[in-house]
């Protein structure tokens, strides 16, 4: 049983490891900066992790290019400034509030609520509804026609 766990907590860390040795940078706080950045930006690919955890082709060329242009001298904001002129604010994992972005912020709401209306809007109808009543007997029959015609 021992085993068996160490191996599934073997498994689940590998894709915390995609930053490879080869793309790490020497100075430490330029791989900070970069390790920083990397966290922020969403991979193209899986759309559900950063550039840091993902190790897709992509994920790895963005690390690699983050890198550079910190290499080259450019501050955090700019080299994400120039990730998101290429990709647009949907390489952000926490894109801005702004007309172009608000499906992305609010989809998720308006859904909801739209679920809840229904759901309520179902049950109103259905308590609303007249129960069904079951057939007259034939005395009840009777009963019903001579107050009718009495």
């Amino acid at each position: 049983m021992k085993i068996g766990a160490f191996l599934l907590l073997l498994l689940l860390a590998v894709p915390a490891v995609a930053v490879t040795p080869q793309e790490r940078l020497a100075d430490p706080a330029l791989e900070a900066r970069a390790r920083e950045i990397s966290q922020e930006l969403r991979c193209l690919v899986c759309q559900n992790q950063s550039i840091d955890d993902s190790d897709a082709d992509l994920a790895h060329d963005l690390r690699i290019i983050v890198r550079e242009r910190l290499k080259a001298g450019d501050t955090n904001e700019q080299v994400i400034d120039w990730i998101v002129a290429r990709y647009g604010d949907f390489v952000l994992l926490r894109p801005p509030v702004k007309p172009v972005t608000w499906p992305m912020w609010f989809a998720p709401a308006v859904v909801l609520a739209l679920g809840a209306i229904a759901v309520a809007v179902y049950f109103r109808r259905r308590r609303a509804r007249p129960e069904p009543t079951a057939p007259l007997s034939p005395e009840e029959r009777r009963r019903l026609e001579s107050l009718l015609d009495g």
